[in-house]
């Protein structure tokens, strides 16, 4: 297995909101990734996109459904009830910038699931989709998160060259 260098990951809170249109409605969690090389690309204050883009992109995008997005400066990704099977969570990435779609295929007939503010935070919301009798009472909850660093982002590098 070729595991290869990656960047540092420690991520914060940067805003949310609420994208509505028409029975369709996301919240929207915006996040920074901190402390890397070119701060711009990652971090909302420094990249000079307005956060308002990600709901913009969604327009474009003609996104139907109840769930919510997680963004970053460089990437979103939409995490949607099912319309079919509502216990499913569906997800799709997209450039805030423009609504392009970015594909999550990985290699080895793998997809990328999520990073760990994805993680922490589609966990987190599917509890809260679990625990709602109602769309309005989910709708009305958020999840509360704070500053996730990943202490070491080359274990998995060590650990398969070590004999």
């Amino acid at each position: 297995m070729d595991v290869r260098p990656c960047n540092t990951y420690a991520a914060r809170p940067a805003g949310t909101a609420v994208h509505r249109a028409g029975k369709s409605v996301f919240k929207l969690y915006f996040v920074d990734i901190y402390g890397r090389e070119h701060p711009e690309r990652f971090e909302w204050r420094l990249n000079g996109l307005d956060p308002g883009a990600v709901a913009a992109a969604l327009e474009r995008l003609g996104v139907e459904g109840v769930g919510f997005v997680i963004a970053f400066p460089h990437i979103a990704k939409l995490f949607r009830y099912a319309p079919d099977a509502e216990i499913l969570m569906l997800v799709k990435a997209f450039r805030p910038a423009d609504g392009e779609s970015l594909p999550l295929e990985r290699g080895e007939g793998y997809v990328e699931f999520a990073c760990l503010t994805e993680a922490v935070i589609a966990a987190a919301e599917y509890r809260l989709w679990a625990e709602a009798a109602t769309v309005d009472d989910y709708l009305g909850t958020w999840c509360d998160w704070g500053e996730l660093p990943i202490r070491d982002n080359a274990k998995l590098r060590r650990y398969w060259a070590s004999a």
